[in-house]
């Protein structure tokens, strides 16, 4: 059979359960139909992370800004204990801070995943998007006994100096963190949130914490500029506003932990800063089912402008799991959000290579041939019980399908 030539991607090798699963699929989905010569394998895990001193991190971030889209399976940020378990030099840090840098990261878009005929959390999709960069991701902090705390703020144009903080601190014990909040690039996370909740017919808003956070302000100014000046009259026009009096609407992000499970009809997007996202999106899962019902895009921008996009899914190795998977017992991962996360990857190779219907229909048929299953029963036991498919076998049902 003659494979469709799949074009250039970068292939980011996790490790774990979810290595494990991907490379039953890459075995039985993927590599039976596509030519994937093209695409450049990078292991990431923490042992090869480890071997090349973090090099191979480097070349990830490199090759992504050249091919602009990567797919990546879910790796292990070590902890102090594991590293001494696994014989590393280092308990290494998080790869995903240096990849949002790297490529200028402007959001984390995380989407419900909707099967079509299988009931989920939401009955129509919930997008939301999380500010790529800055706040507690980013902290310098000090363990600190009393005394005095300043930070000041030195302008690169030679301006005065601003204090920022000149604190007094009088318990004997304190954590003393300082943490900025980069805003330049949230005229891009507006435009990219808006845009694609006019498409996809939602309702947006807004959450932040601005009420007690000040700081948060600028955030919420510059999406309601934004959209008034942009996208307002064309969400009016929608009927998308209908419920919010014709204005975009502020939510507390208190009260957005209330909404998320009450709003199961769905039907709505929210935007949030890097903590909040993340927290949310965690919530919004949980909802949905799992994190594995929830797609995960990486949005960044090259140096000339070009969009980036790594995909991936929003949960991490399993590592539970794999242990019992060592252990040679029965297991039932269920693939979805990294299957979700390789197809879009692939679909957005074809669209930066000019277009290939050949391989968009691929994606499409591998699509329905596992929500297919899904919708026949033939699922992982998180959908349907312990009669449900093995990990194994629900790979094959649905290669058997396609």
């Amino acid at each position: 059979m003659t494979k469709i030539t799949a074009p250039k991607m970068a292939y980011i090798l996790g490790e774990e359960m979810t290595r494990y699963g991907m490379s039953l699929i890459l075995d039985q989905w993927i590599n039976p139909h596509l030519d994937t010569s093209s695409w450049q394998f990078f292991d990431l895990s923490a042992k090869n992370r480890d071997d090349t001193q973090d090099q191979i991190l480097t070349d990830v971030v490199e090759a992504g800004k050249e091919i602009r889209v990567i797919f990546k399976e879910p790796t292990v940020t070590p902890t102090a204990d594991q590293a001494k378990a696994w014989g590393l030099s280092k308990a290494w840090g998080s790869p995903n801070g240096a990849m949002r840098r790297g490529w200028n990261g402007i959001s984390i878009s995380r989407d419900t995943i909707m099967v079509p005929g299988v009931e989920l959390g939401y009955k129509k999709p919930v997008l939301f998007d999380r500010h790529a960069v800055g706040g507690e991701y980013g902290a310098a902090f000090a363990e600190t006994g009393a005394g005095r705390a300043v930070t000041t703020f030195y302008p690169d144009d030679g301006g005065e100096s601003i204090t920022i903080v000149d604190r007094q601190l009088s318990d004997s014990r304190n954590a003393l963190v300082t943490y900025h909040n980069p805003l330049d690039n949230v005229e891009d996370l507006a435009h990219h949130f808006f845009a694609r909740s006019l498409s996809a017919g939602v309702t947006p808003y807004v959450t932040t914490k601005k009420t007690v956070f000040k700081w948060q302000e600028p955030f919420w100014q510059i999406m309601k500029d934004i959209f008034d000046a942009h996208y307002k009259e064309k969400f009016i026009e929608k009927g998308l506003l209908d419920s919010c009096h014709n204005e975009l609407t502020h939510i507390i992000s208190d009260a957005a932990c209330m909404k998320l499970p009450a709003w199961t009809s769905g039907g709505f997007a929210m935007v949030a800063h890097n903590y909040d996202g993340d927290m949310l999106t965690d919530l919004m899962g949980q909802i949905h089912r799992s994190a594995g019902f929830v797609s995960s895009v990486l949005v960044g921008k090259a140096d000339d402008g070009t969009i980036i996009k790594e995909f991936e899914a929003s949960h991490g190795t399993v590592s539970d799991m794999y242990r019992r998977h060592k252990e040679g017992q029965e297991t039932s991962l269920n693939p979805l959000g990294m299957a979700y996360a390789l197809l879009e990857a692939i679909d957005y190779s074809a669209e930066l290579s000019g277009g290939n219907t050949s391989l968009t229909e691929f994606t499409s048929r591998l699509r329905n041939a596992m929500y297919s299953c899904m919708q026949e029963g033939k699922a992982t036991r998180d959908m349907v019980g312990p009669q449900g498919l093995t990990t194994e076998g629900f790979v094959e049902a649905v290669a058997a399908k396609l």
